[in-house]
Formats: C-alpha cells, structure tokens, sequence
C-alpha cells in the first residue's frame, strides 16, 4: 500500500486544523493520505486551471469577433479592438499551458490494445454505468480520448489561428481554408467543454475536488477507477 503519514514527508508535526489530504496532493499522487487517495499533485492541478483560463480568455474575446450576436461579451475585457488584440495571445497562452499539460499527463494517457475497443458502444455502455469496468485505471478510455482530442484542437486551433492573425503570409486558399477550420474546431471545443464540465460536476459528484483540493474519496475511486483504487491501495500490482 501507498500511504503518507504525519508528519508529511519529513516537513515536522502536521497542525490538526490542516487537512492531511491538501498536504499530501502538493508534490505526491497516486497515494494513500488518511481516508482519501491523491489524485492530482498540485503542478498537475495549476497547468490544468491555467489551461482553463486560456480558454475562457479565447472564448471571451473569440465571441464578439465570430458575431456581432455575441458582441456584449466585447465590453468584459474592454470592446471589440481589445478583442482583436488580446485574441490572438490568449490563443497562444492556451497552446503553451496545453502542451504543458501534455507533457504532465502524455505517460498515462496512453491507449492500450483492450481500450481502443470503447471506441463506439463500449463508450456509451461505460456513461450508462453497464459493462464491466472492473479493468478501469486511472483514467478510463473516454478520458483519455479527450485528453488526445484536446490536443490535436489546440495544434488545430494554433496553426489556423496563425494564418489568421498574418492573413498576408499566406495565399487565399489557406485562408479561406483556416477560417473553415477554426471555426470548426472552435464549436466542437465548446460543446466538448460543456460535457466535460458536467462530468467533472453533477455527473459524476466528488470528481471536481480531485482537479481543485487533489483528493478523491476511496469510494469515489473504487466505483469509476477500480483497477487505479486497487493499485494504490497494493490490492494489486501497479502496471
């Protein structure tokens, strides 16, 4: 079993007002603390909110620039002219905290042979809690497919955007083209986002602690990532 006790890696007597979990997710993951399993280190859990903020920061002021329906959003970060200025940067900081986070989570997104079967009604049969996910580790094949989607979006999103913001480098067929593709790659990240929200949230409750306090509670990791719960718990040898 993986298991951090107090004093917390040799820091001194931990007070008892602080929670044992909290301290635990600063630098450790994948352990026992107390009742509860470190999920995500504190570095893990910061690139992910920093990747977050870049996002809503593109989609603020990518909004009023796409329609005019959207234009009241232009007056949250200072009109339409800031938009067009400030666009373009948030763009880039989403793909830097993007390719940060890949090289955080890339070793454990990997799909093996068995996972690229959910491919198709195995994924629906998981969100329906049927099938047998007895074999679900730390992040199920859904997760990991995102995690993927994500970044191809972001190089997507990148590459187009460049075209964009230096429309002159570029002939009229890459232009014509990257606004396609923007705007594309664009509207499926914001219907992507709404259901990752909402699993990260009502439908799956006691998962946003994970990304925001770093802990989980055993139960929470026994009932959608058995195979990761009995592996940090030593029930079963890590792979």
């Amino acid at each position: 079993m993986s298991e951090l006790s107090p004093p917390y890696a040799g820091r001194g007597v931990v007070h008892p007002t602080v929670d044992e979990g909290v301290l635990g997710a600063q630098r450790n993951q994948d352990v026992m603390v107390g009742d509860v399993i470190v999920r995500h280190r504190l570095m893990v859990r910061v690139t992910h909110w920093l990747v977050a903020l870049a996002f809503f920061l593109c989609l603020f002021t990518g909004f009023p620039i796409w329609s005019p329906v959207f234009g009241w959003m232009a007056a949250l970060v200072g009109g339409l002219n800031v938009c067009r200025w400030l666009h373009p940067w948030s763009g880039v900081a989403f793909f830097v905290f993007t390719f940060w986070m890949a090289l955080h989570w890339a070793s454990e997104m990997r799909m093996s042979k068995e996972e690229k079967g959910w491919i198709g009604p195995r994924l629906i049969e998981y969100m329906r809690y049927q099938g047998d996910d007895s074999q679900v580790g730390k992040y199920n094949p859904g997760q990991k497919m995102f995690f993927w989607t994500v970044i191809a979006g972001a190089i997507g999103l990148l590459v187009t955007g460049l075209v964009m913001w230096f429309p002159l480098s570029f002939n009229e067929i890459f232009r014509e083209a990257s606004y396609v593709i923007h705007d594309i790659a664009f509207i499926l990240f914001v219907v992507a986002i709404v259901f990752h929200i909402y699993l990260g949230t009502i439908g799956e409750p006691g998962t946003f602690r994970s990304i925001t306090r770093g802990t989980v509670t055993r139960a929470w990791a026994r009932l959608h990532h058995p195979r990761w719960f009995r592996e940090v718990t030593g029930e079963q040898p890590r792979r």
